[in-house]
Parts: C-alpha cells; sequence; structure tokens
C-alpha cells in the first residue's frame, strides 16, 4: 500500500516523481484509494497550504492551445517563473484512453527543468475537465509551483467548467470567417476574462485581425462581471510561433490579477470554488455509493428492460425506479 504520509514530504519539496504518484492516486478508480486520497490531501492540508495562479484555457480543436502552452510556457519559465500544465484530453468511450498527445506539442516544456507537462484524459466526466483535475491543481500548488495551467479538451459548450477552478479563465480562437464564428457559444464567451485569437502571423494575420476585431465589438454587448474590471474582457491577437502579444497577455493577467486582489473578489472566487468542489465530491461520490448496491443496479436494469420493450416512458420509469429505491431505504431503517 502506498504510503501517503511519505509522499506528501517529498511532494512538498517539489520532487516530480512523488507529483506525478500523488496525480496517479488522486486519478485512481479504485474504491479503497480513495482512504489514501483524503489521507494525503488532509497531509498537505496540515503542512499549509500553498496558492498558485490558476489559468484555464479552453477552445475549438485546431485554435492551436497546445502550441500556444509550449511558447507562452518556456515564455514564462526563461524569466524564472515554475509552470504546471495540466493538459485534458478527450477519452475514448470504448477503452477510456486519451485520443490526443498534448505532450508532442510541447517538445520544448517537456525538456524544460521549471516546467511539469501531465496530460490526462477526461474519463466519463463532462465539462472539458477530468473529475479529479482539481485534485491535481492542488497537488500541483503544492509541489511549489507558480502557475498552474489547465488545457482543456475543447470540445463543448460544458467547457466552461474549468472556470470554476482557474483565476483567469481564457478562450482561444483561430482566425475564422463570420459563419464560423457563429459556432462560438455565448455562454463560454460571457465567462471568458480574455479571448485570444490565434496564429497571427503570415498569410492568416489579415484573418487574425479580423477575428479580433469582431469578437471585440461583440465582448461590449454582454453585461460586465462584477469578477472583472470596467473594459473586460479583452480579446488581443497572439502568434505562438513569432511570439507575438505572449508579454501583452501575461501583462493582462497581472492586472486582472492585481484588480481582483485589491478588492476582495479572488479571495471571494477561491471560497466559492471550495464550495463547488465540496458539493461535486460529495454528489458523485452519492452516486458511486448508490450504483454500488446490488438492488439498485437491478432495479435500474429492470427500468431499462421496460422502456425498451415500450411498456412506459424513459421519464415515467426513471420516477418509478427512484420511488422503489426510497422505498428500500425506508424498509431498510425500519428493521
Amino acid at each position: 500500500m502506498l504510503d501517503t504520509t511519505g509522499l506528501s514530504g517529498p511532494l512538498r519539496s517539489g520532487d516530480r516523481k512523488s507529483l506525478s504518484k500523488a496525480i496517479t492516486l488522486v486519478e485512481s478508480t479504485l474504491r479503497d484509494d480513495r482512504v489514501l486520497i483524503a489521507g494525503l490531501m488532509d497531509s498537505l492540508v496540515l503542512k499549509g497550504s500553498r496558492q498558485a495562479l490558476r489559468i484555464g484555457l479552453t477552445g475549438p480543436p485546431g485554435a492551436g492551445k497546445s502550441t500556444f502552452v509550449d511558447a507562452f510556457g518556456t515564455w514564462l519559465t526563461e524569466r524564472g517563473k515554475k509552470l504546471a500544465v495540466l493538459a485534458v484530453d478527450p477519452s475514448s468511450s470504448r477503452t477510456g484512453g486519451s485520443i490526443l498527445g498534448d505532450k508532442t506539442r510541447m517538445e520544448r516544456l517537456l525538456q524544460d527543468s521549471n516546467a511539469f507537462v501531465r496530460p490526462s484524459p477526461t474519463g466519463t466526466a463532462s465539462g472539458g475537465v477530468s473529475r479529479r483535475t482539481r485534485e491535481a491543481v492542488y497537488l500541483c500548488e503544492q509541489a511549489g509551483f507558480d502557475i498552474v495551467l489547465v488545457e482543456t479538451a475543447g470540445v463543448g459548450q460544458s467547457e466552461t467548467n474549468v472556470s470554476e477552478m482557474s483565476d483567469i479563465f481564457v478562450l482561444m480562437l483561430p482566425p475564422a470567417a463570420g459563419d464560423e464564428l457563429q459556432g462560438v457559444k455565448r455562454g463560454i464567451m460571457e465567462f471568458a476574462d480574455l479571448v485570444l485569437v490565434s496564429k497571427a502571423d503570415g498569410d492568416l494575420e489579415n484573418a487574425a485581425r479580423q477575428t479580433c476585431a469582431q469578437f471585440a465589438s461583440a465582448l461590449q454587448l454582454f453585461a460586465r462581471r462584477k469578477q472583472i474590471p470596467p473594459g473586460y474582457p479583452k480579446a488581443f491577437m497572439i502568434s505562438s510561433r513569432e511570439k507575438i502579444g505572449l508579454n501583452e497577455f501575461w501583462k493582462e493577467i497581472g492586472k486582472l490579477e492585481t484588480w481582483r486582489k485589491d478588492n476582495g473578489t479572488w479571495l471571494d472566487t477561491r471560497r466559492r470554488q471550495e464550495t463547488k468542489w465540496l458539493q461535486a465530491e460529495i454528489q458523485e461520490s452519492l452516486l458511486e455509493e448508490l450504483l454500488d448496491r446490488q438492488e439498485v443496479r437491478q432495479t435500474l436494469i429492470e427500468a431499462e428492460q421496460r422502456v425498451l420493450s415500450g411498456q412506459v416512458s424513459p421519464t415515467s420509469a426513471a420516477t418509478t425506479a427512484l420511488r422503489s429505491i426510497r422505498f428500500g431505504w425506508r424498509q431498510a431503517k425500519e428493521c
């Protein structure tokens, strides 16, 4: 059995192998490992929690997120920052394996002693992030990294979930024609603090400039959130290949961080995220506990059979199944 007490000390000292082992542990789906995970997390909390700048990065496939992370990450480490990257890949629904290879697009960071890159499959979790991404972010913070960047799977509207575990939420978009911009969902834009239009170089520079102008105008139509100062969210161009806009991007992050810390929004957001983390963990653990019961699984199998045979609607079957489960609990209590 893994000694989590012995793991927390080296992790706090910045040992990469210990950090990797800890993240592997929190990603485990084995029920017995949950006790070990809780022990590890408590051990780290008792040692005094550290905080890093958490940046969430999302955007559609082809926007160049991983290439940007490699360029921006090395730009940061060259300036003395320690960066951890959690690249969350979409998983195969059949095998559960990751189907992308972000590490192949982060070659410089992989060789950087001040960077840590960890790809993780989403598994069955929705929202562009893994169920255990929150724990992985926390572990990277406790390992002493200054910045933790979460690059999401980039597969849909529900990616706004990553905004609930980051301090700065960034939306990256490729240069696109006007019609293609309609595919960018309003919900993601409303959560974004900064919008980056990528590939602003060479033949795509003019298209990037036009896309940036269109989004800058669109962002002005949204009601300003209390978590951002006037004039935000902002849209601007970047080029990972030419390293154009990286300094401007970092300055904007600094401005947002300072503003939020000065007016108390930073602390309020962190507290709200802790509460959501607790609620999500309770809900998911309760569901696992419920589905682990033989009588519950049998009830759900019977409900599914009734739906497939055309006897009842899915809504009616679900209502009946839940009523049966609650009745079973009441009988168990009376006994």
